[in-house]
């Protein structure tokens, strides 16, 4: 795309953006590992990826947390500590200052790093769940993991193991989480997709049910839309 037709691209999705808030319309925003790339996390594949060098199945999954828990353990505490570094960027504070104007804003994110909450985000929606909590395996506890924790983590409540509340291969994505990102999408007239691709499903379909669904009758599709921000210049900067 040249540079021109970009600039009118992303002047277009300001206009429809400022046009939503000004009538009150329900927004949602779907954002992924690019939001936060800029932040200095690396992204999920990318070259300098938190994954370059592993395999993915050594450490994301069920099987392997059963195998070896110290060894996931070691690695989610080395991520933690590295998200509580950093700072969140831009892109986070002016998703947190359109929440702040437009009640009607829901903000679903395939990230687990917390920026956004640290950003001033109140309605979130982890798709993905977060480095900050864990999950006991005993009692289903959910419960905020301490700084500086170290090691495989036990439940204050029972003393059972607790994994890192994390969605991962292979598993399905938590329930009520869903539902919430699927009520927002489907309800939303204007759809911001930040920082992801929007290639990887089920995540993906929140925007074709936004483009090709309507929770109001005989409604005309043009009227809804969803506006792809690239991580280099983002139309949300004019709330900043």
């Amino acid at each position: 795309m040249a540079r021109e037709e970009y600039t009118a691209v992303i002047e277009a999705a300001g206009a429809r953006l400022r046009e939503a808030v000004d009538k009150g319309e329900p927004i949602a925003a779907l954002t992924g590992a690019g939001v936060s790339a800029e932040s200095g996390i690396p992204t999920f594949r990318g070259a300098g990826g938190f994954w370059e060098g592993f395999r993915a199945e050594d450490l994301a999954t069920p099987e392997a947390f059963r195998e070896n828990p110290e060894k996931v353990w070691e690695w989610y505490h080395w991520r933690r500590r590295f998200v509580l570094d950093a700072s969140p960027n831009p892109a986070h504070r002016a998703l947190a200052a359109l929440e702040r104007v437009h009640p009607r804003f829901t903000l679903i994110t395939q990230n687990v790093d917390g920026l956004h909450q640290r950003a001033g985000s109140q309605r979130v929606v982890e798709l993905h769940g977060s480095l900050h909590q864990m999950r006991c395996l005993d009692c289903g506890l959910v419960a905020p993991v301490p700084g500086d924790a170290e090691g495989v983590m036990r439940c204050a409540a029972c003393g059972g193991v607790c994994r890192p509340h994390i969605v991962w291969f292979g598993e399905l994505l938590p329930e009520e989480e869903w539902r919430r990102a699927y009520a927002a999408a489907l309800g939303a007239r204007v759809m911001l997709v930040v920082g992801t691709s929007a290639a990887v499903y089920p995540a993906a379909g929140l925007v074709e049910w936004l483009l090709f669904t309507s929770s109001r009758p005989r409604e005309r599709t043009r009227t809804r839309m969803a506006s792809f921000v690239c991580k280099k210049k983002t139309s949300l900067s004019w709330l900043v």
